[in-house]
């Protein structure tokens, strides 16, 4: 059994920050403090998360938790559960917002209005609680409200930085999550008219017994199907991500990082517990949506790929190749099995790291040349920000799935769950044929990078020798090595972070 403080340690976690979004638009902007007060507020729910994983785990059981909240049972309560997995995917989730916070820290005083930044800092409150909400909720309501405040939050974090670009984007991305949103609001609905519950273990036992008696499994496969929708949409899958590039381009670099590596993440792992705490496998696969979902992941890690490669500013193409990285987990999702819900959890917590990583070392490029984003304007920045030019480089290499980065293990846990998948072929393809096309785009960027310009007289010149590029701060440069260092380490000792997972996952 765990101690009283770690129990209560999922609601505390959501408390604090949600005070904090309270509080922060009262506080003096002076020496930006409702920003420092935002980090400080994640870095201790970051330090309370991985206190929360050494209690379920130091006795080397497999330990996990419901927490109640209020005094309302079934079928109507408010419910929070905590296992490994759920303290892992929090840890992860805070220290990477805290990253990419403090790696853009400067360039957020930048882009953003003065005025704006008291809102700005709430929207992150709101962004990681809602992410946090989304992890550890063990009921659909809660998850459906939370789902609201990210969807709300996530919009606006993309319009805080004034002009017409942002305006547009910000309103394409609204009006898409607002469709997802829908779709999973009828689908709660029909859920709870079919088994009067909002619990998902309570829910579990109904649904099963309407399989058992076959009766009612057609508005049973239409509420799934448009949950699974609903929450692709909100997850970029392919084909639903036509609006996240513009709105992942166009916003700041800390909205880009958070956006790309977290916001998805909130959705997808909303999804994988529907799929397995909520219907089941044996369920899901009875309804065929895991053939569905393993095709639209492939789909995904292809299509993504194909539209970064037509890009020329480097942003948008990251937030294509995100978009390819999410079909790499819903392939996991797709195989319906503990080891690929393993896997795409891996990947999920990879990408989680890694992707934040890129757009912030994309932002300090992007200031090196300029401001300007095309990815010709880049050409020699290495040699101007260089620890922005080793975050691409590392991102890009780990993206790629070379050994010993981040990205080489989870796609090697995802090759691994394949082989008991009888699509097997398709799934090996498909992991081979993404490989090679990320490279396609992600070494071009990298040799631009470290490549000096050659003026037209021939004469070789740095073409940023004459131009004074703000030197990179020392938070800049303590966050890169901390992505750094996460990169390496998930691609050196992803063996004991899998058994992990794969813990959590058992106690689902």
């Amino acid at each position: 059994m765990i101690n009283s403080f770690a129990y209560n340690i999922p609601f505390i976690s959501i408390f604090l920050l949600m005070t904090a979004a309270i509080i922060t638009p009262v506080l003096p902007k002076k020496n930006r403090l409702p920003e420092k007060l935002s980090c400080y507020v994640i870095g201790t729910v970051a330090i309370l998360s991985a206190y929360l994983l050494y209690s379920l785990t130091s006795s080397g059981q497999n330990l996990a938790f419901n927490f109640p909240m209020g005094h309302f049972p079934a079928p109507w309560g408010n419910e929070l559960r905590a296992g490994p997995l759920e303290a892992v995917l929090a840890l992860v989730f805070c220290v990477s917002m805290l990253l990419s916070l403090t790696g853009n820290f400067a360039s957020t005083a930048e882009d953003i209005a003065p005025n704006r930044r008291q809102i700005f800092c709430v929207l992150v409150n709101l962004l990681t609680a809602s992410l946090l909400a989304l992890t550890y909720t063990n009921d659909l309501f809660t998850a459906y409200v939370f789902i609201e405040i990210n969807t709300i939050a996530a919009c606006a974090i993309v319009a805080v930085k004034e002009g017409a670009e942002t305006t547009r984007a910000a309103l394409r991305y609204l009006i898409m999550s607002l469709v997802g949103s829908g779709l999973v609001m009828i689908a709660i609905c029909l859920l709870y008219d079919l088994t009067g519950h909002l619990l998902m273990q309570h829910m579990h036992e109904a649904i099963k017994v309407i399989v058992a008696t076959k009766k009612y499994l057609m508005p049973l496969t239409v509420s799934l199907a448009l949950i699974t929708v609903g929450l692709a949409i909100k997850s970029a899958l392919y084909p639903f991500a036509s609006w996240l590039p513009d709105a992942h381009g166009s916003s700041t670099n800390a909205s880009s990082a958070i956006l790309s590596g977290l916001v998805l993440k909130g959705h997808i792992f909303t999804i994988i517990k529907i799929f397995y705490r909520v219907f089941g496998l044996d369920v899901i696969h009875l309804l065929r949506m895991d053939t569905a979902i393993f095709i639209l992941g492939i789909a995904a890690m292809i299509m993504g790929s194909v539209h970064a490669l037509r890009q020329t500013n480097v942003k948008k193409m990251i937030a294509w190749s995100s978009v390819a990285q999410v079909g790499y987990i819903f392939l996991g999702v797709g195989l319906n099995t503990t080891a690929g819900i393993a896997a795409a959890c891996l990947h999920i917590i990879v990408h989680a790291c890694i992707k934040p990583m890129l757009f912030t070392a994309a932002g300090g490029l992007s200031n090196a040349a300029g401001h300007k984003k095309g990815l010709h304007s880049l050409m020699g920045t290495f040699y101007v920000n260089r620890w922005a030019g080793l975050g691409l480089t590392a991102g890009a290499f780990s993206m790629m799935g070379i050994p010993a980065f981040a990205g080489f293990a989870s796609k090697l846990s995802l090759t691994l769950a394949s082989f008991d998948h009888p699509f097997i072929i398709f799934s090996l393809a498909a992991l081979a044929t993404s490989s090679v096309l990320n490279a396609l785009y992600y070494v071009p960027a990298v040799i631009v990078v470290l490549t000096h310009t050659r003026l037209p007289d021939g004469q070789d010149k740095d073409a940023h020798k004459n131009f004074t590029a703000p030197a990179p701060t020392n938070l800049y440069k303590i966050s890169m090595f901390i992505f750094l260092a996460l990169n390496f380490y998930l691609g050196l000792f992803c063996v004991p972070l899998l058994r992990l997972i794969t813990r959590g996952v058992n106690v689902f």
